[in-house]
């Protein structure tokens, strides 16, 4: 029957081990990096502790007395053991797992980003995302979120902010509402159809007035400012109205209205707290994510220079 080893310092067990099976102080301290004296010490202290003699000495090292032997199986289950919680601890300590938490406007949870958290989740299934999608802004300070995307650069402090790319915005209408109201032939016809707004968010209102439109609120027909239904409202033929022309292009149910008219581009910023970006897993998550936006803007720029 396995007798049962006091409590003892781990040290002595792997001193005793390294004695063992090597027969002498000398080949335990080259197989341990530890001094001679040192494992005679603890060779010492261990028998101590136990109340025997682990080793007869001789004149050509050190031999397991019967003892010793007994006790020597259980001490490498012991070393077997230790050396399985060195591995998992290690593991661990290198896996990138648990969750992080996301926010970006509506349009960009819904049509820009699912393709690149689809390609996270590939390649870490331990990692968990929660998406956030609103237009509203988000304390990355206060954790309500990890990271954002934002299409503005962030000036909350202690936030870092990296300038991904731009989108290409153009403008665009359903056929449905083309063949029924007409085809614009110049940028000032446009003024003449339906337009599809924005209700209190006055990004298109200003966007339109640096291009030389002087409009007001009431020139748009139907308004919202919720852009994932914005642009369904387009795209049910409302009006004419304005996209990443990524997601414009394709879709087989609207046509892009190409008057040579340079529209400012979309700029795409990731943001996380800076201390918040030093965690393994939020900053796996940030990389990949700079990849997949940084791809997306890249085709978009590519496309636009090839129409």
């Amino acid at each position: 029957m396995d007798k049962v080893l006091p409590l003892t310092d781990w040290s002595l067990i792997q001193s005793f081990l390294a004695v063992a099976e090597t027969g002498s102080l000398t080949g335990a301290a080259q197989r341990l990096g530890r001094s001679q004296p040192t494992l005679g010490r603890h060779i010492k202290a261990l028998e101590d502790d136990l109340g025997m003699a682990l080793f007869d000495r001789h004149a050509r090292g050190l031999n397991l007395s019967q003892g010793g032997a007994d006790l020597l199986p259980m001490a490498r289950r012991m070393d077997e053991s230790m050396k399985q919680m060195a591995l998992t601890a290690a593991g661990q300590a290198q896996r990138i797992a648990g969750t992080v938490r996301l926010t970006a406007s509506v349009f960009a949870s819904h049509y820009l980003l699912p393709p690149i958290l689809a390609d996270i989740r590939r390649a870490e299934p331990a990692i968990q995302i929660d998406l956030l999608p609103s237009d509203r802004t988000e304390n990355l300070l206060f954790r309500q979120a990890d990271i954002a995307v934002r299409m503005y650069r962030p000036t909350q402090a202690d936030v870092v902010a990296r300038h991904v790319g731009d989108l290409q915005l153009g403008i665009f209408a359903a056929g449905s509402y083309l063949n029924r109201a007409g085809r614009p032939e110049t940028p000032e016809d446009i003024l003449n159809h339906d337009l599809v707004g924005y209700d209190s968010n006055e990004l298109i209102l200003d966007t339109m007035r640096r291009m030389g439109w002087p409009v007001r609120r009431e020139a748009f027909a139907t308004r919202c400012d919720n852009q994932a239904i914005y642009w369904e409202l387009v795209r049910a033929g409302c009006g004419i109205g304005f996209s990443q022309t990524g997601v414009g292009r394709a879709d087989p149910l609207v046509e892009e209205i190409d008057l040579g008219l340079s529209i400012p581009p979309l700029p795409v910023w990731l943001a996380a707290h800076e201390a918040m970006r030093r965690t393994p897993r939020l900053r796996r998550v940030w990389d990949m994510l700079l990849e997949g936006l940084i791809r997306v803007c890249r085709t978009e720029a590519e496309r636009g220079s090839a129409c």
